[in-house]
Protein backbone atom coordinates (compact mmCIF):
# COMPACT_ATOMS: atom_id res chain seq x y z
CA UNK A 1 0.00 0.00 0.00
CA UNK A 2 1.65 3.33 -1.22
CA UNK A 3 1.59 6.22 0.74
CA UNK A 4 -0.83 9.56 -0.12
CA UNK A 5 1.57 12.09 -1.52
CA UNK A 6 1.50 14.27 1.17
CA UNK A 7 3.26 12.53 4.00
CA UNK A 8 5.65 11.14 1.59
CA UNK A 9 6.80 14.61 0.45
CA UNK A 10 7.21 15.81 4.38
CA UNK A 11 9.05 12.50 4.59
CA UNK A 12 11.33 13.95 1.68
CA UNK A 13 12.10 17.04 2.88
CA UNK A 14 12.22 16.10 6.15
CA UNK A 15 14.98 13.86 4.95
CA UNK A 16 16.81 16.29 2.75
CA UNK A 17 17.19 18.53 6.08
CA UNK A 18 18.41 15.91 7.85
CA UNK A 19 20.82 14.59 5.50
CA UNK A 20 22.17 17.91 3.42
CA UNK A 21 22.11 20.73 6.02
CA UNK A 22 23.87 19.18 8.70
CA UNK A 23 26.99 18.49 5.91
CA UNK A 24 27.51 22.45 5.46
CA UNK A 25 27.84 21.83 1.91
CA UNK A 26 30.47 24.92 0.38
CA UNK A 27 27.84 28.01 0.26
CA UNK A 28 26.86 27.46 -3.52
CA UNK A 29 26.10 24.29 -2.93
CA UNK A 30 24.27 24.83 0.18
CA UNK A 31 22.12 27.75 -1.77
CA UNK A 32 21.05 25.27 -4.09
CA UNK A 33 20.09 22.78 -1.55
CA UNK A 34 18.24 25.41 -0.13
CA UNK A 35 16.68 26.73 -3.06
CA UNK A 36 15.26 22.59 -3.60
CA UNK A 37 13.91 22.53 -0.39
CA UNK A 38 12.17 26.27 -0.41
CA UNK A 39 10.66 24.90 -3.92
CA UNK A 40 9.75 22.05 -2.92
CA UNK A 41 8.15 22.94 0.81
CA UNK A 42 6.20 25.90 -1.59
CA UNK A 43 4.77 22.75 -4.14
CA UNK A 44 3.38 20.87 -1.04
CA UNK A 45 1.76 23.94 0.81
CA UNK A 46 0.13 24.27 -2.79
CA UNK A 47 -1.14 21.05 -3.06
CA UNK A 48 -3.40 21.86 -0.09
CA UNK A 49 -2.06 19.43 2.23
CA UNK A 50 -3.25 19.88 6.03
CA UNK A 51 -0.39 18.03 7.32
CA UNK A 52 1.25 19.65 10.52
CA UNK A 53 5.12 20.31 9.48
CA UNK A 54 7.76 19.03 12.15
CA UNK A 55 10.01 21.56 14.05
CA UNK A 56 12.49 20.43 12.59
CA UNK A 57 11.63 20.83 8.96
CA UNK A 58 10.32 24.14 9.65
CA UNK A 59 13.59 25.03 10.94
CA UNK A 60 15.52 23.85 8.18
CA UNK A 61 13.32 25.48 6.27
CA UNK A 62 13.54 29.28 8.43
CA UNK A 63 17.60 28.63 7.72
CA UNK A 64 16.94 27.88 4.16
CA UNK A 65 15.15 31.30 3.52
CA UNK A 66 17.83 33.08 5.13
CA UNK A 67 20.70 31.47 3.49
CA UNK A 68 18.94 32.42 0.43
CA UNK A 69 18.48 36.41 1.57
CA UNK A 70 21.84 36.80 2.48
CA UNK A 71 23.19 35.61 -1.32
CA UNK A 72 20.28 37.30 -3.21
CA UNK A 73 21.72 40.43 -1.18
CA UNK A 74 25.07 39.42 -1.69
CA UNK A 75 25.01 38.80 -5.21
CA UNK A 76 22.94 41.77 -6.02
CA UNK A 77 26.10 43.82 -4.77
CA UNK A 78 28.56 41.61 -6.43
CA UNK A 79 30.17 43.50 -9.88
CA UNK A 80 31.92 40.04 -11.13
CA UNK A 81 30.31 36.60 -11.35
CA UNK A 82 32.28 33.72 -10.20
CA UNK A 83 34.94 33.65 -12.97
CA UNK A 84 35.11 37.35 -12.71
CA UNK A 85 33.76 38.10 -15.54
CA UNK A 86 31.53 41.48 -15.04
CA UNK A 87 28.01 41.05 -14.34
CA UNK A 88 27.08 44.42 -16.45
Amino acid sequence: MMASPAPSALIMMASLAATALPARADGRAELVTCQAMIDRAAQVAQAGTSAAVPPQVEAALQRCRQIVRDWTLRESRMTVDEQGRPLR
